[in-house]
């Protein structure tokens, strides 16, 4: 696959998630995730989300910017890294509020507390099994019978 249709494929799964597993690394070193729902992602693999200034993602952001950011949809995975930084610009705000952010900020985008992590996307690996589960498991039982390695899809790696 050339690197437009694994960056074309990383951001497909993204899109069908919406959801995604942001790790940090808290004070002590440790890595913590927490579920994240994103809000745009460009085609270059770089993510928006909306979050809270109080939130410990804003404090491990703001020690280290390095993040993780996960995402799985049925026989579909993709673990992005990169680095975030904390965005407090209404304008901003305001320009990618919509809806569904409402239920966590029902005050609307000028909430003092409001603000947006931005994920600048380094990397990305996925994984993908076609036919879907039950492909899969058919996959499995042919590499018991067979004794031979499970092949059961895609996976790549790609610089973003």
């Amino acid at each position: 696959m050339t690197d437009t249709g694994s960056i074309s494929k990383v951001t497909d799964i993204i899109n069908h998630s919406h959801i995604g597993m942001m790790s940090t690394i808290n004070e002590e070193g440790a890595l913590v995730s927490r579920p994240l729902a994103v809000q745009e992602v460009k085609d270059d693999g770089d993510m928006w989300f909306f979050t809270g200034l109080g939130t410990s993602q804003v404090a491990h952001v703001r020690a280290d910017p390095r993040v993780n950011v996960s995402f799985g949809k049925n026989t579909e995975w993709v673990s992005v890294a990169g680095t975030a930084e904390v965005v407090t610009d209404r304008e901003t705000i305001r320009e990618k509020w919509n809806q569904a952010v409402e239920a966590w900020f029902p005050d609307g985008p000028d909430t003092p507390e409001v603000c947006l992590l931005r994920v600048d996307s380094d990397s990305a690996e996925y994984w993908t099994s076609p036919g879907g589960t039950a492909a899969t498991v058919l996959q499995w039982v042919k590499s018991k019978v067979t004794h031979s390695r499970m092949s059961v899809g895609e996976s790549g790696t790609v610089e973003l």
